[in-house]
């Protein structure tokens, strides 16, 4: 595909001349005699490269410059100059501008010079997407942020990841707390190592020393081979323990050694086999108050809080609610032109966020899903699993039909949506519906969910 310039110059027979030589050398040209003629042009078009005179009639290549970087800064400039105007051209360079042509210049030189700037911007968005692609893969995108306390947040996370030092990141569930761990493993020295994750609240109680140390064979029943646990696997690299609060006691003991000494005695062996991994463990439980009611053991969690993070829920970042849509929408690869209206954006920014980001992410993608338009208007969005608009009350709550609606099926509703924003936790399921666990578990068997 031909690349689109934009030669804006208010010299007409120069203007002719250099629009023939750049077409004859392959490109697609559009002129404009004038500054402002050239910006309007500049905005319809899009072009891929602006080539522009210093001294025009009504505005100067500084001004050209300034507004073209202020509106695509990735667009490449190259300011054409007289021999007089070799310093203003030389402060255009220092201001963005890629390069300057002096006058007179041959084809030869205008055509290098425009394929330079133009492979020059090349490399750049392929980089730019390589980045984006790598973020994507390793799912560190949209760790971004416009929140002091998360910027540094961020800065502090990104020198402990120079370090061996164990981790321990907090927040509720669905703060990114898996994210930030590969943040931190990315850009260590073991990045080049595997980063293995363990949700320790995902695995029966009766499998996770199998899991996380390994077991020989004939060590129980079903173990027709060794096995390598997922510390032996993180060999190198890093180990990730999320939800680390649910580890029951017995198992605290045996990993509060495993790190000490460095090493893991797999299931049903009778030796120790050394390991070489960086930890990093991540709670949405306080456990503080754990350790107090003897659920935790404190020199483990002395042992895990060398460097302590602790990630803010979305309702105390809203800032950061419209450069995460703007994430999303990408990410869900929404069709281009769709965008959350203002009036949408404000309605997100108004929600209290009881699943934070990943509650977000599901709303962003739903509405792509069953918007209208183009643009998602406020009464379009469903929040809290309820729509905000004409079919829902004020608090939030539904509102009740002229036939009526099941009791049952709401709460039964409720539950399910709170098990899957906490990705089936339990204890988070439960917080989120404010309620007991041991409520939550009757009602789960109630409904058979």
């Amino acid at each position: 595909m031909q690349s689109r310039l934009l030669l804006i110059d208010d010299d007409a027979s120069l203007l002719r001349v250099t629009e023939y030589n750049l077409t004859s050398a392959g490109f697609q040209v559009t002129t404009a005699s004038c500054g402002r003629d050239g910006l309007e042009l500049f905005q319809k078009i899009h072009p891929d490269l602006v080539i522009t005179d210093v001294q025009l009639g009504d505005m100067n290549g500084l001004e050209i410059l300034a507004a073209i970087k202020e509106a695509a800064p990735e667009t490449a400039v190259i300011i054409i100059t007289a021999f007089g105007s070799i310093e203003l051209a030389v402060k255009a360079m220092q201001q963005g501008a890629f390069t300057f042509l002096p006058k007179p210049f041959d084809r030869e030189s205008l055509r290098i010079a425009c394929q330079k700037a133009l492979d020059v911007k090349a490399l750049s968005e392929q980089h730019q997407q390589l980045t984006s692609e790598v973020n994507r893969l390793t799912g560190t995108e949209g760790m971004e942020t416009a929140n002091s306390a998360m910027a540094e947040l961020l800065d502090t996370a990104l020198r402990a990841a120079n370090s061996e030092a164990t981790v321990l990141i907090t927040g509720e569930s669905g703060t990114g707390k898996e994210v930030l761990a590969r943040l931190i493993h990315l850009h260590s020295p073991r990045k080049s190592g595997p980063m293995v994750a363990v949700n320790c609240a995902a695995i029966p109680e009766n499998l996770i020393e199998s899991e996380l140390f390994g077991h020989v064979k004939g060590a129980f029943t079903g173990a027709v081979s060794n096995r390598k646990g997922r510390f032996q696997v993180a060999s190198g690299g890093t180990i990730f323990l999320d939800e680390i609060g649910e580890l029951r006691v017995e198992m605290q003991a045996k990993l509060l050694r495993t790190i000490q000494e460095m090493e893991v005695e797999p299931v049903g062996a009778d030796r120790s086999e050394k390991i070489d991994v960086r930890l990093i463990a991540a709670t949405n439980k306080n456990l503080q108050e754990l350790i107090s009611q003897s659920l935790f053991r404190e020199d483990l969690y002395y042992r895990l809080c060398v460097i302590a993070l602790h990630l803010p829920p979305l309702r105390e970042r809203r800032e950061d609610i419209p450069g995460l849509v703007e994430h999303f929408l990408k990410k869900v690869k929404a069709p281009s032109g769709v965008r959350f209206s203002e009036a949408a954006l404000a309605r997100l920014s108004a929600y209290s966020w009881p699943g934070n980001i990943r509650e977000l992410q599901n709303i962003v993608e739903r509405s792509v899903i069953l918007r209208k338009g183009k643009v998602i208007e406020a009464d379009e969005l469903q929040i809290g699993g309820t729509a905000v608009g004409p079919s829902a009350s004020g608090n939030g709550i539904p509102d009740i039909p002229p036939e009526g609606l099941s009791l049952e099926e709401v709460e039964k509703g409720l539950i399910q949506k709170a098990l899957t924003m906490s990705q089936g936790n339990r204890s988070e399921a439960a917080r989120l519906l404010k309620i007991p666990r041991h409520v939550l578990i009757y009602r789960l068997e109630k409904f058979g969910i």
